[in-house]
């Protein structure tokens, strides 16, 4: 169970992250902004689709949130400036 909190927990802040860099993006305007909040709205479509698949088919809690976490991460690396 402090599994499944834990990695809740960790979402939550990996989330947090992401969305202050989108949101960081997204001020910064043109076409990188455009392009970012496109991909926003497609992201969630298809990671809806893909909960509600898995949830039909009996996936568990535990792997849908680390199907999101992944998701999450990999858009902070794609957002990260470059050092």
């Amino acid at each position: 169970m402090y599994g499944s909190a834990a990695n809740l927990v960790l979402l939550a802040m990996e989330s947090q992250q992401a969305m202050h860099l989108r949101l960081y993006r997204l001020g910064l305007g043109g076409p990188k902004a455009i392009d970012e909040a496109s991909l926003m709205v497609r992201e969630k479509i298809v990671a809806f689709s893909n909960a509600m698949a898995a949830a039909m088919a009996g996936g568990s809690f535990e792997s849908l949130i680390d199907d999101y976490r992944t998701v999450v991460r990999a858009n902070i690396e794609r957002l990260e400036p470059a050092d």
